[in-house]
């Protein structure tokens, strides 16, 4: 009899939980439903990737001191540093330097690593192309520096996929301070910490966009 009633609890508890996460999840997805869609005409219209967006890597020659410490810290030893050593002058003399970028997962430790700066990340993600070898960019290729998307005269930039206002359906010159139809993700989060929080301690701050 008691063996029983445990399974009966076990199940009703099991449906309790199933009940509240797909309602978590569909409360998500109502959220959704109540903001406008957003649509960028690609490839005349670009969204300006964020500050520390890790896109194609830029590589300076006249910095690089052949030291492959951009090899050890890859997790895939990616980069090829092909030097030879000067027996006159007993330095590392540079002959080519080349990226993957079929293989490179941008995780940026070789930017982070390098000792002289001659790597950076830059916000250049188109790197579509037909043939898979020719991703291979040598230091001609990774010196060259990606046009902005700002910059370009031929793209309309658009800063963010801001939730649009009531009422609003082109994102186009809408003032960042309007009030939004949904909510941001760090105001998301204030609002779950303070649902999580017990009653009588003070939620934990954090500061939301408006």
């Amino acid at each position: 009899m008691f063996g029983f009633l445990k399974q009966v609890g076990d199940y009703t508890r099991e449906a309790v939980s199933a009940a509240q996460t797909m309602t978590q999840g569909l409360a998500v997805t109502f959220d959704h439903l109540r903001r406008r869609p957003i649509t960028v005409q690609y490839p005349y219209e670009k969204l300006i990737p964020s500050e520390r967006y890790r896109g194609r890597i830029h590589y300076e020659l006249d910095k690089c001191i052949s030291c492959e410490v951009c090899v050890r810290v890859c997790p895939i030893n990616l980069p090829v540093v092909d030097w030879v050593m000067n027996k006159a002058t007993k330095k590392k003399e540079l002959r080519n330097y080349s990226i993957d970028f079929g293989v490179c997962i941008f995780c940026g430790n070789c930017v982070e690593y390098c000792p002289t700066n001659c790597l950076s990340m830059t916000e250049e993600y188109e790197l579509a192309a037909f043939d898979r070898h020719s991703l291979n960019y040598d230091n001609v290729a990774l010196g060259r520096l990606p046009t902005s998307v700002t910059s370009d005269p031929a793209v309309f930039a658009l800063r963010e996929l801001a939730y649009l206002p009531k009422g609003v359906l082109d994102p186009h010159g809408v003032p960042a301070s309007d009030p939004r139809a949904g909510q941001l993700p760090s105001q998301v989060l204030e609002s779950l910490q303070k649902q999580s929080a017990p009653s009588g301690a003070a939620p934990s701050d954090s500061t939301g966009e408006s």
